[in-house]
């Protein structure tokens, strides 16, 4: 979704593991040896046999925007990128944009690759904050030890206003559904899966707090290092965004949003936790969030005393504390709830972003269409 805010459900539990591999299936039947015997290597690569998870790490930019390294092309050409599960598109700066925003990033360059290939196929993307306008292509990305050929990507040749000069980070990965993806553009993860670079077909993301290092997004697997207690897996309810429903919203045993049920994406682009409009300032006043020209500040003396938001999912309180909701810059205290219109045929969409993703070990798995959350460490 890529919605920045710069500083001014059924569930149920089920093991950890799934999605077995066939190398652990043919192992746990005694078939692992003979198969290996009968069959070449690139005929065991394709059936997933040497796939491993991989972690890519990723730096944190003061709380609101968590991106990693990447490379595209032969040979690499290094780009940062925001991890983003709320879009499914490939993108970074090239050598033909010269808008403002590229003027400061890393830019593509396909005559310096080997392994480029030309698409041409128009490519246009607007986000929460931001867009950018280019063309596809394809070439190797690498990404945290995986090697993914072919790959899709785009190449900006416009990225119009402000927004993207003074991020950190030169592109954006997309981590969502290929339903979304504009221009039809094969996902990375999609094609991770396809040419089976991953022992199962899930990712999880752990973020870091109060901007300390050791963020990271694992492709192809769960690390228990992350999280405390059991996995809570939610099924996801529309394959475009990850699509969860959220059952309501309480403040001190009161539900004061979300009364109905409603409609929730788990999205990594987004700082905030956003809802609608007509639900959001209710949750403002009772954490005592005062409106100033659209912002809402608190007073930091009041956080130790301040109520805890709890999202609930199909009977599992997800718990918010104050010290995760309440966004704490240069002596400073704001609210990380905010206002947000987001239509869908299930009604107004709320984003779980990174102020609820902080707290909660988020699993993303294609395999199954399920979320798994767990409380992080």
């Amino acid at each position: 979704m890529l919605n920045i805010t710069l500083i001014n459900l059924f569930s149920f539990r089920v093991p950890l593991i799934k999605g077995k591999s066939m190398r652990t299936a043919l192992k746990e039947k005694g078939l692992l040896e003979d198969f290996l015997k009968k069959h070449p290597h690139n005929l065991a690569s394709k059936y997933n046999l040497y796939a491993q998870p991989f972690a890519e790490p990723m730096y944190n930019d003061l709380d609101i925007e968590y991106y990693g390294v990447i490379s595209i092309g032969t040979p690499p050409q290094s780009f940062n990128v925001l991890f983003d599960t709320g879009s499914a598109n490939l993108w970074v700066p090239s050598v033909y944009c010269s808008s403002y925003a590229c003027s400061n990033h890393n830019k593509f360059n396909p005559s310096q690759s080997s392994t480029y290939q030309a698409l041409n196929t128009a490519l246009s993307i607007t986000y929460g904050t931001g867009s950018m306008t280019g063309f596809l292509a394809y070439d190797t990305v690498t990404i945290g030890g995986i090697v993914d050929p072919n790959q899709m990507f785009g190449l900006s040749e416009t990225e119009p206003g402000s927004f993207l000069y003074y991020s950190p980070f030169d592109g954006i990965l997309g981590l969502a559904y290929p339903s979304i993806a504009s221009s039809r553009a094969t996902p990375v993860f999609d094609n991770m899966m396809n040419q089976g670079l991953v022992s199962q077909d899930l990712f999880s993301i752990y973020l870091s707090r109060n901007g300390a290092t050791g963020s990271v997004v694992v492709f192809g697997g769960i690390d228990e290092s992350y999280y405390t207690g059991q996995i809570n897996w939610v099924p996801v309810t529309t394959q475009g965004y990850w699509q969860i429903a959220v059952d309501n919203v309480m403040i001190n045993g009161q539900v004061v949003a979300c009364s109905q049920g409603c409609p929730a994406i788990v999205d990594s682009g987004t700082s905030l936790i956003t809802g609608p409009p007509s639900e959001i300032p209710t949750i403002q006043q009772w954490i005592g969030a005062v409106n100033s020209n659209n912002e809402y500040y608190i007073n930091c003396q009041n956080i130790p005393s301040m109520p805890q938001v709890v999202i609930t999912i199909n009977g599992i309180p997800y718990t918010l504390p104050a010290s995760a909701y309440v966004r704490q810059t240069n002596g400073q205290c704001t609210s990380g709830f905010q206002s947000m219109s987001l239509p869908s045929a299930q009604g107004d969409l709320w984003i779980l972003g990174d102020v609820f993703i902080r707290e909660y070990y988020a699993i993303f798995d294609r395999g199954n269409n399920m979320v798994g959350l767990a409380q992080s460490v």
